[in-house]
């Protein structure tokens, strides 16, 4: 049997980290409605201080594959053990999850199922089709696992099913992986998103990071450039929250200021987007960014002005 982490007391939150419990009549709305249609949501299972603001705007982060992950990131409050099967309604589900909440744009991550033989791949597939098919008008990111030892065929079949946003996140500096995000590997995650652009550079990748581990300012920016050597469009950058005691600690609270010199480093390195915040996490106002995705595409491709008239 595997050794338990010693517990590591929670350090006090700086004033600029706290948020007000989630209590409205639209949080229970939505909280039902996710029951009725047996989905899970990240913004439960892993605690998302952002949940009643989310929600009382009915954004929700959906979470396939079940509610339990076969591996153990000393980050995540996600139960570790031995999942359910698959659900083969949930892609349905999921669909009409989007209808009834009128949703422009939805996001879809995912538990990691080591124990799969595709990885999950194909039950990501499924309910990029049925959203297709069901909801027409919602735009679609994915947050996908690393799907270890089978990325090449699981990305590709992903890639396939077009989604408008593929986000796969590094989480923290290479340093770190060991002890941060020991079941994954920094340079197969960075290829993973390589691929996806490889495969289809209309599709729009995305990143995130999560600081105050320990890493170096260095570390980031050097994180930065290997994001941009794999063409990555848009970094998000929040501030980890320590979950429980068996979790990793805070080693610091970084301030906001400097969240916003890494939000204009990222944007001086290329980057379409960068969300940048103590209480930034990767679907924290998906939809609105996926709309500034977009203007900064355009603006990018425009023709320079006086161009036409010269060429």
């Amino acid at each position: 049997m595997s050794e338990q982490p010693a517990a590591t007391p929670r350090v006090r939150k700086p004033d600029w980290l706290r948020v007000r419990a989630p209590t409205s009549a639209a949080i229970a709305e939505t909280r039902q409605l996710m029951r009725r249609l047996k989905l899970n949501t990240v913004c439960e299972e892993a605690a998302c201080p952002n949940l009643g603001e989310c929600w009382q705007q009915k954004h929700a982060t959906v979470m396939i594959l079940g509610d339990t992950c076969t591996r153990a990131c000393a980050f995540c409050n996600v139960k570790t053990g031995m999942p359910n099967k698959v659900d083969p309604l949930e892609p349905v589900h999921v669909a009409e999850a989007a209808g009834e909440m009128g949703l422009s744009h939805i996001v879809i991550t995912s538990v990691d199922r080591d124990d799969l033989a595709d990885g999950g791949a194909t039950q990501f597939v499924r309910v990029i089709t049925e959203l297709r098919k069901r909801a027409p008008n919602t735009t679609i990111e994915i947050l996908t696992p690393d799907f270890r030892n089978k990325a090449n065929e699981a990305v590709a079949r992903i890639v396939d099913a077009r989604p408008d946003v593929y986000n796969h996140n590094l989480e923290t500096v290479p340093r770190l992986y060991p002890t941060i995000r020991p079941g994954a590997r920094y340079y197969h995650s960075l290829r993973l998103l390589e691929q996806v652009k490889r495969l289809d550079p209309t599709i729009f990748t995305k990143s995130g990071l999560m600081v105050g581990l320990g890493e170096e300012r260095m570390e980031l920016h050097q994180v930065m450039d290997d994001m941009r050597t794999a063409d990555i469009d848009f970094l998000t950058i929040g501030q980890y929250l320590q979950p429980t005691p068996r979790h990793a600690k805070v080693v610091e609270f970084v301030e906001p200021k400097a969240f916003a010199s890494y939000a204009a480093i990222g944007r001086a390195k290329g980057f379409l987007l960068v969300a940048s915040s103590p209480l930034t996490r990767s679907s924290y106002h998906a939809g609105d960014d996926f709309a500034k995705l977009q203007a900064a595409r355009r603006a990018k491709h425009a023709p320079k002005e006086g161009a036409l008239a010269t060429a």
